[in-house]
């Protein structure tokens, strides 16, 4: 048992703690309270960390860390071009993505890893596209779900990837991971493969995460199956056949039609969702995840945060890969968003969306994302070397604070070995 002390702790579920402190047992949190109180109860020698706060490790709600290395492949393969639109992107991504080794994405994932655990960032909303791979996650101090990828149009290759899908959730165990579904995109699956992974969801009782309204070429394509989806992409991936008729709506619109929201879903992106969309998005009670320095790089816009935040959409923050992003840093994620969005995000509300806020978009609030008894041990020490009582606590935390340490599960990250 140890006891932890700081400055301040912040357990995000509840208003900071002055002269707080936590009690952890192996992985869990016991108590939560101030030094003095705990002191009082427990015969345990604090480790103090004055000057500083405590905060719950941070919790990226959106990620694709077999693209870590996107960077530098682009020039050692040969594709080391400015996409011109975002569909110019995406075929630059699957040309990349084809040309590479089992061994270069295992080393991609690996650093993947590495580089959230020294941010600061202890769990995530991982997609994984390449199922052979989940055991590099099983044995690293990082936690969250991952979300199995499904993509396909064709009918059998759908089925066959429907049972595939079905043998590897059933028999899924990963570390302190949980499971889910990524079905990738409106646009990217077929309606019936979109109907029998809901089902499937449904089945398991496991969550659905989908990217939605990032660009305005799924809204050419939705409103009359016209643009670069279908002149592009769709030849691209030879997918020529499954252009369907124009649907004159949108793709949250159509996806609601089909009965395929539901509290369970997550959608990523949401920079093109319209009011119309927004609402459709609060009545089924789904939650969005936000990537602005991903949507910025991409140069797609930016989502309509104000309206989102107004009706109440559960929001959180993720980096999304490497492929569109500069790091996977929730750090600069956060002083993104402050920002890109000053007038409509607090310090407390942007600190949350990386914290507790994602957690609950990925389904894990109730063992993530807070510093609360019972919760893991995943927590953070602030150095606030600049901090004084008149400013804004969290604001200090994101624009004036240094990372001193991480834990993961009650222990350092040292303690584990990631090999490389």
């Amino acid at each position: 048992m140890e006891l932890f002390a700081a400055s301040y702790l912040v357990p995000i579920s509840s208003p900071p703690v002055p002269g707080g402190a936590m009690v952890v047992d192996g992985d869990r949190i016991i108590e939560t309270g101030t030094l003095a109180e705990l002191r009082a109860r427990y015969s345990v020698p604090p480790r103090d960390f004055p000057g500083c706060a405590i905060i719950p490790g941070l919790v990226n709600a959106h990620t694709h860390l077999e693209l870590t290395h996107f960077p530098s492949w682009k020039i050692r393969k040969g594709i080391d071009y400015a996409p011109r639109t975002y569909v110019d992107w995406i075929i630059q991504v699957i040309k990349i993505r084809r040309a590479l080794t089992p061994h270069e994405l295992q080393l991609s994932i690996r650093e993947g890893l590495r580089i959230c655990l020294e941010s600061g960032t202890t769990s995530i909303g991982e997609i994984l596209s390449d199922r052979s791979f989940l055991s590099l996650y099983c044995d690293t101090p990082l936690s969250g779900r991952i979300f199995f990828e499904a993509i396909g149009h064709d009918p059998l290759r759908c089925e066959e990837s429907l049972s595939a899908l079905h043998t590897d959730l059933s028999v899924f165990r990963c570390g302190s991971f949980e499971r889910g579904l990524s079905p990738h995109a409106p646009h990217t699956l077929s309606e019936q493969f979109h109907h029998s992974l809901r089902h499937l969801a449904m089945q398991m009782g496991i969550p659905r995460i989908i990217h939605l309204a990032e660009s305005r070429a799924e809204s050419d394509f939705y409103f009359d199956s016209s643009g670069m989806i279908a002149d592009v992409l769709y030849p691209h991936v030879h997918w020529e056949e499954f252009i369907p008729s124009p649907r004159h709506t949108t793709a949250t619109s159509w996806l609601d039609r089909h009965g395929l929201f539901d509290r369970s879903t997550t959608c990523v992106h949401g920079v093109h969702l319209t009011p119309a969309d927004a609402e459709i998005l609060k009545e089924r009670g789904v939650a969005v995840v936000l990537c602005p320095r991903s949507n910025e790089k991409l140069a797609v816009g930016m989502a309509p945060a104000h309206l989102l935040k107004k009706l109440g959409i559960p929001l959180s923050l993720g980096t999304d890969s490497l492929a569109s992003n500069d790091s996977l840093s929730l750090w600069d994620e956060m002083r993104f968003a402050s920002d890109a969005y000053p007038e409509v995000f607090s310090p407390d509300e942007i600190l949350a969306m990386a914290t507790l806020d994602a957690a609950r978009a990925i389904g894990t609030d109730q063992r993530l994302g807070s510093l609360d008894p019972g919760k893991r041990a995943d927590f953070l020490v602030i150095k606030l070397p600049q901090f004084s009582s008149e400013q804004n606590l969290c604001e200090a935390i994101i624009h004036g604070g240094a990372l001193a340490e991480v834990f993961a599960a009650g222990r350092p990250p040292s303690d584990y070995i990631i090999t490389p």
